[in-house]
């Protein structure tokens, strides 16, 4: 997520709007200088058409200039971008500069960023990787039959992984949980792929992900979001002869299953 998160900053730097006021007669900015840019933000924001109807109050159409400045003079941490509060922050800056929001500006820097974090010879980790999260995704379709045999090609049987996430996702198949894919509402990105360790036998690869999800519960329609970006950790391993995901680290799995546990 670094790579997006400088990315954004240097794009607003250099907007149009932004380079042609006082600001692009500035080397460094100081906190009148963020009270113009959200002054700046604010007016271009009150004219676009994806904050047009339900969505400007969803995520506002305006940015502090508090914010601002913590944007771009703190540096990247990866808990503040589970901060809901943040992201619709990126939304907004992203609109901004001309994306429907931080998915649309994630997937526009996707074709950039694919392949270039690993070598050659390494294809297959990122296509087992991408296979595995598209999978996924199509798990969740399937909502509330619990599925798991769509991830025998990808995940090993006997692994810790396979039987942690079976039982996270059946808990919310047995609440009648319900993915909403209407008008792109569920969508997910994966970019920023490393290779972290290299062995004969175990591969460990980190990824950046974005999960924008919505469940609803099938009697009730009570709505369910998960909105999360995050670094995630693959343990792919090679068992008689055959590559596949061993584990897997999400700082944020079963998130939904531990809202139910607080709740009751």
């Amino acid at each position: 997520m670094k790579t997006i998160y400088n990315s954004i900053r240097e794009e607003v730097e250099k907007h149009s709007k932004v380079r042609n006021s006082v600001l692009g007669n500035v080397n460094q900015w100081k906190r009148s200088h963020y009270i113009i840019l959200s002054e700046i933000i604010k007016d271009e924001l009150s004219d676009a058409e994806e904050l047009k109807g339900g969505k400007k109050f969803e995520i506002g159409n305006t940015i502090s200039h508090v914010t601002l400045q913590r944007f771009f003079e703190n540096d990247y941490q990866d808990k503040t971008h589970n901060d809901l509060r943040f992201l619709k922050t990126l939304d907004k800056i992203c609109i901004f500069l001309g994306y429907k929001d931080l998915n649309d500006y994630i997937q526009s820097m996707g074709p950039k960023n694919h392949g270039k974090e690993m070598g050659e010879g390494f294809e297959f980790l990122t296509k087992m990787v991408y296979d595995y999260c598209a999978t996924v995704f199509e798990f969740y379709k399937n909502f509330p039959d619990h599925k798991t045999d769509i991830f025998k090609d990808l995940v090993f049987d006997s692994s810790p992984f396979l039987e942690r996430a079976s039982q996270f996702s059946r808990e919310l198949c047995e609440r009648d949980f319900q993915l909403v894919t209407k008008n792109n509402r569920s969508n997910y990105e994966v970019f920023d792929i490393h290779l972290v360790t290299d062995e004969p036998d175990k591969k460990i690869l980190e990824t950046q992900e974005f999960w924008n999800l919505l469940f609803k519960v099938g009697k009730t329609g009570e709505e369910h979001f998960v909105n999360q970006l995050n670094t995630q950790i693959y343990f792919i391993r090679k068992i008689d002869n055959t590559w596949k995901i061993w584990d897997n680290y999400n700082p944020d799995a079963g998130r939904l299953n531990r809202k139910f546990e607080i709740e009751k």
